[in-house]
Formats: structure tokens, C-alpha cells, sequence
């Protein structure tokens, strides 16, 4: 346990009759951590993807790409992305039927992008207990060991809180765990355009700049089950919810309805949520 007493263990999913992912994928997601590749979006799709994002980055002309933090109950089409089906589906298998996403975020690292995303755990960012949330990133370009994809390190979701020290040099946050040799060999989340990874919010990831020519643009959505809960009082005022699938019997979470419209014009104080 941590301060403001949260667990940040991992629990095995308990799923032996998956429905969209095989028996053998959830193995391996409570073995290793993460799963990738999925396909979820046809190349047609992905660029409507692209473009959508291409859109709200526009509005958000003046702040650094990675401004598009917690928007899903202010733009549609994020609104409409936590909803997928294909992305629920996938989701249901690891947390179960009723699912809460409580955040998203479009981590885009545009060409030549100087700073790294040190190697971290994302729970430890997060005022939330259990530690259940799993991340599903979207691959809105392709993404590969040349434009920065993010690395995972194997395992080390079932290892508790590691040791982290403050970042130094450019980077997107301020820790980073020490000693990361010697917790395994990095494997690199390589996704092209539409297709899915999953990773458990212990996972120790992380990202090298972006030295390329190519942009590598993600959407991260965090879905968790509703037995968890915000731990702090200032989260419970900055994290704006979507009841997806099922129900939350524990009136935790507080459902928002889908916006009208789609506003990055604009950006609010939001909660710091780790990175990609």
C-alpha cells in the first residue's frame, strides 16, 4: 500500500471463457503485462481516425501536441471511441461486464520531438485503488522503433511500486524508475494505424524522443471496473467518467452523457495521468 492508501497489486484476470480475446491472450496479458497486436480499424477507418485527430489538433493550435488530455466528455468523437463496440468487446474480457473509462489522452509525438517518455508505472501517477485499469492505446499513425514507439518492460506489472528518481533532460514526466536494466529486456509496441496494444497500469513503459520524420500519435483510453475507486478529493473534481458497458453498482462513478459537439478549444487543470 502507498499514501492515500492504494493497492497497487496485480490481479490475475479470472476469465476462462473470454469472448473476443482467445484464453491464450489473457495468459498472456496476466503473464507478460500487455498484449499487442490487435486489429480493430480497416486502413479506412484509421485515416478517418487521423483526420479526426488532425481536426482537434488544429483548434488546439498554440499548445504542445500532447494538450489533448481528459477530453472525452467534451469531444464526440472521443465520446464515440470509449463507446466502440470492437474496443469495448476487447475490454470486457480483461475487466469484465461493467466498464467505467475514466480518462483518455492523444500522446503525439511529432516529428523530431526532443523528449522522452521516461520509464514509469502509470498507477503511480493515480489516486485510484485497486490498481485495475487497463490501457488500451489506438494507434492513430504507425508505429515503430524509428518514430518512438513505446517500449514495454515484461513482467514488471506483478512487481509492486518500483523505485523511481526525478527525470532529467527533456521529458513528458517528471520520474522515472531507476535501475531499468535490470529489469528485463524492453519490448517495442509496434502497431500500425487502427490496431490496438493493451498494458496493465503497473507495466513499467516508457518512449525514446522522436528523431524521425514521421509523427507517432496515439489515443490512450483507461478503462478500469467500478469497484475502483478515486482515493483523493481533487481527482473526484477532475475526472469526468463514461459508464460504457453494464451498470456500476457501487455509485461510485458519475455517468456523462455524450457532447454535442467537439471542443479542443480549449484546456482545462487536469490530473496528471502518466504517459506514452
Amino acid at each position: 500500500m502507498t499514501k492515500h492508501n492504494t493497492d497497487l497489486s496485480f490481479k490475475p484476470v479470472n476469465n476462462e471463457a473470454p469472448r473476443t480475446l482467445t484464453p491464450s491472450q489473457v495468459d498472456f496479458y496476466n503473464r507478460e503485462g500487455y498484449l499487442f497486436p490487435l486489429n480493430l480499424f480497416s486502413p479506412r477507418e484509421a485515416e478517418q481516425n487521423r483526420a479526426y485527430f488532425n481536426g482537434l489538433l488544429a483548434q488546439s493550435e498554440g499548445r504542445n501536441a500532447y494538450a489533448l488530455n481528459c477530453y472525452q466528455t467534451r469531444c464526440a468523437g472521443i465520446y464515440d471511441l470509449c463507446m466502440a463496440e470492437r474496443i469495448l468487446d476487447v475490454v470486457e474480457d480483461i475487466v469484465g461486464p461493467n466498464i467505467i473509462c475514466w480518462a483518455t489522452h492523444y500522446f503525439c509525438k511529432m516529428p523530431h520531438d526532443e523528449k522522452r517518455v521516461p520509464w514509469h508505472q502509470d498507477a503511480s501517477y493515480w489516486k485510484l485503488s485497486p490498481a485495475r485499469t487497463v490501457t488500451v492505446w489506438l494507434a492513430i499513425d504507425d508505429a515503430d522503433e524509428e518514430n518512438a514507439a513505446m517500449r514495454f518492460i515484461p513482467r514488471t506489472h506483478d512487481m509492486g511500486p518500483l523505485r523511481w528518481r526525478a527525470a532529467e533532460g527533456p521529458a513528458v514526466l517528471d520520474q522515472e524508475i531507476v535501475d531499468v536494466a535490470s529489469l528485463g529486456e524492453p519490448v517495442s509496441d509496434i502497431l500500425k494505424a487502427g490496431q490496438i496494444s493493451l498494458h496493465a497500469d503497473m507495466l513499467a513503459h516508457g518512449s525514446e524522443p522522436n528523431a524521425s520524420d514521421r509523427r507517432r500519435c496515439g489515443l490512450t483510453l483507461r478503462f478500469c471496473p467500478p469497484e475502483v475507486r478515486i482515493v483523493d478529493e481533487h481527482w473526484k473534481e477532475s475526472v469526468h467518467a463514461i459508464i460504457c458497458r453494464g451498470e456500476d453498482p457501487t455509485g461510485r462513478w458519475e455517468h456523462n452523457p455524450r457532447p454535442d459537439s467537439d471542443d479542443a478549444s480549449h484546456q482545462d487543470d487536469i490530473v496528471s495521468l502518466g504517459g506514452n
